[in-house]
């Protein structure tokens, strides 16, 4: 199967956790919208949703599914949604679609993060992937020089040639170099460093399932 063949899988597959009658966390990326296509069909069994971006919100509501603020629910049975790397304990690296904060407040709210990935995502050590950090435009300098004392090249991400601007006004950097052996440990520092928004390192927020699209079909992993 092709790579969008299986997200489409995974994303049908996340269906299972889907609970009717209870407003679900969405997440933001290429499988979440195959996730998001295939919620169409349960969308008169959920009261909604919360979106983790403009473009997941704009998608949930051109498909007829409502949309709420995070702060106007409670606490979330679900919250589904990608991963650009995934280790074999749940923790994951999130960003590569600028949304990490986001998605990382709606995963907090939620009791169970269902990861949806093509088998690719599947790593041994995190760090392959370059590890988005959002961070705040004046310090995103002096961010680049402490990810270089800990072997990481921070680079600030572009959109047409310009610093791009996440959902939340602020810029991204994408560190390569890096390799994440203890996760939970590595977001804990860097989460702590002046002008970081959010690390996109996933392990305080780590996945409970993952339904990873193999040749074979989907993948169950539990952590």
């Amino acid at each position: 199967m092709t790579q969008d063949e299986l997200k489409t899988l995974v994303g049908q597959a996340a269906l299972k956790y889907v609970q009717p009658g209870e407003v679900i966390g969405v997440g933001t990326g290429s499988t979440v919208n195959k996730f998001i296509d295939a919620l169409a069909t349960m969308r008169d069994h959920i009261p909604g949703a919360v979106s983790s971006s403009e473009a997941t919100t704009a998608r949930l509501k051109a498909l007829g599914i409502p949309v709420f603020e995070a702060n106007d629910v409670g606490e979330l049975a679900v919250y589904i949604d990608g991963a650009d790397e995934i280790d074999e304990r749940g923790h994951m690296v999130k960003g590569g679609g600028a949304a990490l904060t986001r998605e990382k407040i709606v995963a907090a709210q939620s009791r169970l993060f269902v990861c949806i990935a093509d088998e690719s995502k599947l790593v041994k050590v995190l760090g392959t992937f370059p590890l988005p950090v959002e961070v705040i435009p004046m310090a995103a300098e002096r961010l680049k020089r402490q990810f270089a004392e800990k072997g990481g090249q921070a680079a600030i991400r572009l959109k047409d040639g310009s610093p791009l601007v996440t959902d939340n006004g602020q810029f991204i950097l994408d560190v390569t170099g890096l390799q994440i052996h203890d996760p939970r440990a590595f977001e804990a520092e860097v989460s702590q460093w002046p002008g970081v928004v959010t690390v996109g390192v996933f392990a305080y927020q780590k996945a409970g399932v993952c339904l990873l699209g193999t040749a074979t079909g989907v993948r169950t992993l539990a952590f």
